[in-house]
């Protein structure tokens, strides 16, 4: 059975093993924030991918905010559809490089599921090493025996996330410096800008090239500066997406005890009695 080494694999690794009688390909794109759809592009994916739908899904479309994890049982029940069995090795991707795709990384890893890789480089990577994409097509598995189970460990909430902010905590911000320091609007309207106080700026592009995720070596240096002692860490963004591509990172570099701020930016600015630092 196919088992991934580390959480980020190259294009030639996939390639290498995607006849694998476990593997299953997840393709997790979604829009990037403030960009705009060319619906006139024909939309592709690598052979035999299975669509991970972030937006409409794998979500608690009930709740006041955008992508908040939805329950153990219903994350179960929505992955045994797209044909997830506990022994199966995933590998997911997207269409923008590593925007979208450590989210569902993320996802897997808080309800207990560890053989989930990223794809470095995602669809563009792929394609630019000439491998076989096909046109985007509904494909259906047999249904899945994968059991849920979560791993409160990697998820934080807003309370927990004030008190590591009085307590001088780390968390990092994976939002552009301009949100940051709110010198550039919020994408949502009417949304404050700045940030959680104590917590720091580390932008998610830092953590690329190229659209790729840098080395582990890099990564290394990155988070010895932000988190030296390999503290707790808590990750935030702006609404629970780039945040996990801090910690893909942040596990690649070998920092493993961190948690993602479910809410994040926009749960934290969304409530007027929480403070906030520009």
């Amino acid at each position: 059975m196919l088992t991934v080494k580390s959480p980020i694999v190259s294009v030639d690794w996939l390639r290498d093993n995607l006849s694998a009688d476990n593997l299953i390909v997840l393709d997790a794109t979604i829009q990037k924030v403030g960009a705009k759809t060319d619906n006139k592009k024909e939309k592709q994916q690598i052979k035999n991918a299975v669509f991970f739908d972030l937006k409409n899904v794998f979500l608690d479309d009930e709740a006041e905010y955008p992508n908040t994890i939805p329950s153990e049982k219903y994350f179960e029940t929505e992955a045994q559809k797209l044909g997830i069995n506990n022994n199966s090795c995933i590998v997911v991707y997207d269409d923008l490089g590593v925007y979208s795709s450590p989210r569902v990384w993320w996802l897997f890893r808080a309800f207990g599921f560890e053989n989930i890789a990223v794809l470095n480089g995602g669809l563009p990577s792929w394609k630019e090493a000439g491998y076989m994409v096909e046109s985007k097509n509904e494909r259906r598995l047999p249904v899945g025996n994968f059991k849920a189970t979560i791993n409160r460990d990697k998820i934080s909430i807003t309370e927990e996330v004030l008190k590591a902010s009085l307590d001088n905590k780390v968390i990092l911000d994976a939002r552009s410096k301009g949100r940051f320091y709110a010198t550039e609007p919020e994408p949502r309207k009417d949304l404050r800008g700045g940030h959680i106080p104590n917590s720091v700026s580390l932008p998610y592009v830092e953590l690329q090239s190229n659209g790729k995720m840098k080395s582990k070596e890099e990564l290394q240096k990155i988070f010895s500066k932000v988190n030296p002692s390999k503290e707790e860490m808590i990750l935030s963004c702006g609404s629970g997406i780039t945040a996990c591509i801090l910690a893909l990172g942040a596990e690649e570099s070998g920092n493993i005890n961190c948690s993602v701020y479910d809410g994040s930016w926009t749960e934290w600015a969304s409530r007027l009695e929480l403070p906030v630092e520009k």
